[in-house]
């Protein structure tokens, strides 16, 4: 059986950074497309290239990486890896609200990039060997693992894969606590490490998203559990930050 090798779409205005991840994921296994700009990827994108994951430098002359995602999810779920400056904390959670799936401080070491790539494939790749084939029922919430596909009262929540992950994870243990470690391990596939909040802005995002389609009487809700971790519940209450 032949096995496709995962394409990804660089975007960086550095030559030489792109030039030496292209060689170093290349020999990882991975085709990689280059763009040297956002307008560029963009162009690309909306032309029908197709991709598996995208890395996307923030920092970009004519377009911010920032402006290309919010593009980028104006019509597309594409799983997108944020290259941020060193202790550029305000970009990643920038990034993250806005649909990023991960990211990962420049200079970034090549070896790391591809441990996040891989990451990130897991998530997103159907056949996965963490996916389960069967959908999930919880109340009116359906999930569709094969599909990354998740419906409230038939109304798609658009998550990216990283949203996807966690709701997938509260729903499989519904009334327990989840650890953001655990969480983090599980979805992110790393430690979780000081000042890291990826999960809390995932799960803030997929709070909003179930918001604006629960109906009537319905309590389906994310709760936060302080110092210990997040809680889907099916009961009236609200949720701590």
């Amino acid at each position: 059986m032949t096995t496709t090798n995962p394409n990804i779409l660089l975007v960086d205005d550095d030559p030489h950074l792109s030039q030496l991840l292209t060689e170093y994921l290349g020999g990882e296994g991975f085709s990689v497309h280059t763009a040297a700009d956002g307008e560029q990827a963009l162009y690309r994108l909306r032309e029908g290239l197709s991709v598996d994951v995208m890395v996307l430098d923030i920092m970009m002359p004519k377009i911010s990486g920032l402006d290309v995602l919010k593009q980028v999810r104006q019509f597309s779920q594409l799983p997108v890896i944020m290259l941020t400056g060193r202790g550029d904390d305000i970009d990643r959670i920038l990034g993250l609200e806005m649909g990023a799936d991960d990211y990962l401080a420049k200079p970034c070491n090549p070896r790391e990039l591809s441990a996040r790539l891989r990451a990130v494939l897991r998530r997103t790749r159907p056949n996965g060997a963490d996916t389960p084939a069967s959908p999930r029922v919880i109340g009116h919430l359906q999930l569709d693992p094969g599909a990354l596909n998740a419906s409230l009262n038939g109304q798609s929540l658009a998550l990216t894969a990283a949203e996807f992950r966690v709701l997938q994870l509260l729903v499989e243990h519904a009334g327990q606590v989840l650890s953001k470690e655990f969480l983090t391990e599980q979805v992110l596939l790393r430690k979780l490490t000081r000042y890291d909040r990826s999960i809390d802005v995932h799960v803030s995002r997929i709070r909003q998203k179930l918001a604006q389609v629960q109906q009537g009487e319905e309590h389906l809700h994310i709760k936060a559990v302080r110092g210990m971790g997040y809680q889907l519940s099916t009961d009236a209450g609200s949720d701590e930050n």
